[in-house]
């Protein structure tokens, strides 16, 4: 297997920021020496618009950007990318355009057994997982399984947000419905709040960003993992 190498961000804008600007330097230093990006915009309904709001945005990090849903030939496409970009929106409509247009094993086959660097952020970290169980979205389409990418061995929950003790909603807490999940699943969970992420350079898995992560395991507490430990130390995969 060729390193694998990924850059996983929870979100794409932090409040009062604009987009990518707290992930600008990461995308950076991920992407040194390789200038062109190809973008999946499927996770919104405006492809075109996404794809161009992005590419002005790498633009200003001296970055190319073509987008996939452009190309005549999309294996092709995928097969002469330097790096992939899996942008935010709606995980099942990504993964179900993902699905229909049988990109799945072409992902995987070139991030996997080729290094192909991956970039996903909020549903495109969500796909970049065994699974779309731990998403916070609604199933607004319906894909043909929730099986997705599975680029790491373990579920990520974008966006995660810590109970607020003052607030009055009597809602489950992410915890609980993260809690309720290993009810019934033993795939250890990385609640990755705003502005982290996570960056995979073969099997090191590194958390980036100040406030940090949270783990679910099963049959556990959850553990807080500071920016800079290492999950691959901690889940030992």
């Amino acid at each position: 297997m060729t390193t694998r190498r990924l850059l996983l961000l929870s979100n794409s804008t932090c409040h009062g920021q604009g987009l990518l600007d707290h992930a600008a330097a990461w995308i950076t230093d991920f992407l040194t020496g390789m200038p062109q990006v190809l973008f999946v915009p499927w996770a919104l309904a405006d492809h075109d618009h996404y794809y161009l709001t992005v590419a002005e945005r790498l633009r200003r990090l001296d970055l190319r950007c073509d987008s996939l849903h452009l190309a005549d030939d999309l294996v092709r496409e995928l097969e002469n990318a330097t790096a992939l970009f899996i942008g935010g929106g709606n995980t099942f409509r990504l993964l179900k355009e993902l699905q229909d247009h049988d990109l799945i094993e072409a992902i995987r086959y070139r991030v996997l057994e080729e290094g192909l660097p991956y970039i996903g952020s909020s549903a495109g970290t969500n796909v970049a997982t065994p699974n779309l169980r731990t998403t916070n979205d609604m199933p607004i389409v319906q894909p043909a399984s929730f099986g997705a990418l599975g680029l790491v061995p373990f579920n990520i929950n974008p966006h995660y947000l810590d109970a607020d003790p003052s607030s009055t909603h009597m809602g489950e807490t992410r915890e609980q419905r993260l809690r309720e999940f290993h009810e019934e699943n033993a795939t250890p969970v990385a609640g990755l709040r705003e502005g982290t992420a996570l960056r995979v350079e073969g099997s090191q898995i590194q958390v980036l960003g100040e406030g940090g992560a949270r783990l679910f395991r099963r049959g556990e507490d959850p553990r807080e993992v500071a920016e800079g430990e290492r999950l691959d130390e901690i889940l030992r995969i």
